[in-house]
């Protein structure tokens, strides 16, 4: 074994993204020019949905979605607790209340027969979080959003790429939120995207983005005073992306079907390799899914070890191993537990919480690194091994 570090995560970055960047950088549009539109088209193609959003990064999409499916102060949201906290702080800026819904123990995504026992009449939207890249079951979160009139916003900055049933992430939902930050499967630095078939909540994610600015004559409120006019309608955020971070995008979306590829390629590795090691639950994937496998996590059998997750993540980490734990139950954090969230509301979630770890994962990795990885844990597992 060497003793390389190696991260749980890392951006691709090569000369073609390189060039598109400089290239842009000397232009006469850093900000709000053609490479945006360009970006959102290519965008809404990939995922076959009709219309595209690019914004400054995930938590603004998040942000922006809730704003635009109207949730309001006394709304409720229902939403999982294994996520970053960014999928629930969206519904907390919003004067709302994040409803924690338990995960399914096999795939870890939200459980439907807890979202159907967590809703009430005040219940407003759901927020699916296709966990890991791994697409949560459509079909029937479907369902239970139409018998009891939700929207529908798909948390999918884990799943770029991914498919349900033959369909793309981005193209089910009422709207989809994804991420562009360094470690997820395309990279625009900082950056996200909404995606939505709906005209009415394009237009009002577009306005939101843009300090709740309209320069669209047949929406103006009051007569123009002339060509400089515009007006500010609502109160939006400066949430824009740039055409420097669009231009990168434009070219980390040309190689994302290889990326994908690679991911599937270690993922099948890793499985294989893992799957009948004592102590050790590989992930599941559900029929008729394609996971984009943004991360790829291991969950300890602790029954079957003489450590608990602290001390393996530990020793992992002394061998250079960059693994990581996604994610502390959101309700976990100092801030919901001011707000009165208590713990034991979602014990799969919690259980699952305990035995976790991410172990590295990114299409730029080696054959000898994936290597690495592989011996590294055996090696450390075993030897806590009852």
């Amino acid at each position: 074994m060497t003793d390389e570090f190696i991260p749980y995560g890392s951006q691709w970055i090569d000369d073609h993204d390189i060039e598109a960047v400089v290239e842009t950088l000397k232009s006469d549009y850093l900000t709000t020019g053609p490479k945006i539109k360009e970006f959102e088209n290519k965008f809404a193609n990939y995922v076959d949905s009709k219309y595209a959003v690019a914004i400054a990064n995930g938590t603004a999409a998040l942000h922006a979605a809730v704003y635009a499916a109207g949730i309001k102060e006394g709304d409720e949201v229902i939403t999982t607790p294994i996520t970053f906290a960014a999928t629930a702080n969206s519904v907390l800026y919003r004067n709302a209340k994040p409803i924690f819904a338990d995960i399914d123990p096999k795939t870890y995504n939200i459980s439907l027969k807890s979202i159907e026992e967590k809703i009430t009449d005040k219940t407003k939207a759901i927020i699916p979080v296709h966990y890991t890249g791994q697409p949560c079951e459509m079909d029937d979160l479907i369902e239970i959003a139409s018998k009891n009139n939700l929207i529908i916003i798909e948390d999918g900055a884990h799943a770029i790429g991914a498919t349900y049933k033959d369909k793309k992430i981005g193209s089910i939902g009422d709207m989809t939120t994804f991420s562009f930050h360094p470690v997820k499967n395309i990279t625009t630095g900082e950056g996200g995207m909404i995606t939505s078939d709906s005209k009415e909540l394009y237009d009002k994610l577009m306005q939101f983005r843009t300090h709740g600015i309209t320069k669209s004559k047949s929406n103006y409120t009051n007569l123009s005073h002339g060509p400089w006019y515009h007006e500010q309608q609502e109160l939006g955020y400066n949430y824009r992306i740039t055409d420097i971070q669009a231009a990168l995008g434009i070219t980390q979306l040309e190689k994302l079907d290889k990326f994908l590829s690679r991911r599937r390629e270690i993922v099948d590795i890793y499985n294989k390799e893992f799957k009948d090691i004592k102590g050790l639950i590989i992930p599941e994937q559900l029929e008729n899914t394609n996971s984009a496998w943004h991360i790829y996590v291991l969950q300890l059998e602790l029954e079957k070890l003489n450590a608990d997750r602290k001390k393996i993540f530990e020793a992992l980490r002394e061998k250079n191993l960059g693994v990581n734990v996604h994610y502390i139950p959101v309700y976990f954090h100092p801030y919901y537990q001011s707000l009165g969230y208590k713990k034991g509301i979602c014990p799969n979630a919690e259980k699952l919480y305990e035995r976790i770890i991410t172990i590295p994962l990114y299409p730029k990795m080696s054959d000898q690194q994936v290597n690495e990885v592989i011996l590294r844990i055996i090696n450390t597992i075993t030897k806590f091994q009852k």
